[in-house]
């Protein structure tokens, strides 16, 4: 099991994950299948973390047909506070994926540098801001204002850099050889998390 270098007060990078799916979008419910699906976990894996966190208060769940639906636990007393802990450890996924999701010309998109080596596992201070490559032609003020509002929930500065698709096929330059030699956090921005 993989410890969140993010945040090692929870028990595991799944957990975290899955918090933050559902304390950052508090308004959505998701299956357990389709949260596996976005947080990169098995269903079996999910559906402990799920039961876990059920049982503490922390999320809810309930059953539609076959589906168990969950969803952040809004009126729990610990609901501002937890958000607020894993906006500015945990959030850039589900927040980056949400903003970024719709612009057009997106290729691919990766999150990048200190806040990619820590989810990848790196120890080291929790990162003061947010690096993501865009691969793509995407409209650089779409671009601007999706980083300005994910800034706004994630209490710090999110650069967004583009890149055509074909330079970073062709992995030329210092810097992409300097991207791609260390962590790369996909985006799943073609998923659907409504």
């Amino acid at each position: 099991m993989k410890v969140s270098q993010l945040l090692p007060l929870l028990r595991s990078r799944t957990q975290a994950d899955l918090l933050a799916l559902l304390f950052l979008n508090p308004d959505k419910e998701f299956s357990v299948t389709d949260a596996a699906k976005l947080v990169g976990s098995s269903v079996p894996g999910m559906q402990h973390e799920v039961a876990r966190l059920v049982r503490t208060g922390f999320i809810q769940d309930r059953k539609e047909g076959n589906s168990r639906l969950v969803r952040a636990s809004k009126q729990s007393i610990i609901f501002k506070p937890l958000s607020d802990l894993l906006a500015v450890t945990h959030g850039p996924l589900p927040v980056l994926n949400k903003e970024l999701t719709g612009v057009a010309g997106i290729v691919s998109a990766y999150i990048y540098g200190s806040w990619a080596a820590r989810y990848s596992g790196e120890s080291g201070p929790v990162p003061a801001d947010i690096d993501v490559l865009v691969v793509g032609s995407a409209d650089l003020d779409e671009l601007h204002s999706a980083a300005e509002r994910a800034e706004l929930q994630l209490y710090r500065e999110v650069n967004i850099r583009r890149v055509s698709l074909q330079a970073w096929e062709k992995g030329d330059g210092s810097f992409l050889k300097t991207v791609r030699a260390k962590p790369l956090v996909p985006l799943t921005l073609n998923e659907k998390n409504e």
